[in-house]
């Protein structure tokens, strides 16, 4: 049996996207059943690996920092700092996943772009 925990594998698939590897991240994580919530994209799989192959190559220099992963039962949810590259403030990101076994079948992701100014003391992180 894996031992790796799905918020592990959450955070592999996400790092393995951020990297360029996005079809070997569908093939190790996903379920042929996967679906994904993104507004931008149409729902199914193909779609959205090709929006984050786009991504991925026109942004070789991406960082993807997670801050936060949290794991219940078949959800997990990981909050991230991602930087299309090296000068960009960059987005606070949350993925939102559903598993089913040890595949991912399901996908939110929710973006919000740090202001380069805020009244908040705290950060967004």
């Amino acid at each position: 049996m894996n031992m790796s925990s799905r918020k592990e594998t959450a955070v592999s698939f996400l790092q393995m996207v951020a990297a360029g590897d996005v079809r070997e991240a569908f093939v190790q994580f996903t379920s042929g059943e996967f679906l994904h919530h993104n507004p931008y994209f149409r729902g199914d799989a193909e779609s959205i690996i090709l929006g984050m192959e786009e991504n991925a190559h026109k942004n070789p220099e991406k960082m993807f920092e997670v801050k936060h992963a949290l794991e219940e039962g078949e959800r997990i949810a990981v909050h991230s700092h991602v930087r299309q590259h090296p000068g960009d403030i960059g987005a606070a990101v949350v993925h939102l996943f559903r598993f089913e076994g040890e595949r991912i079948v399901e996908m939110w992701d929710v973006g919000q772009p740090i202001p380069s100014e805020s009244p908040n003391e705290n950060g967004v992180f």
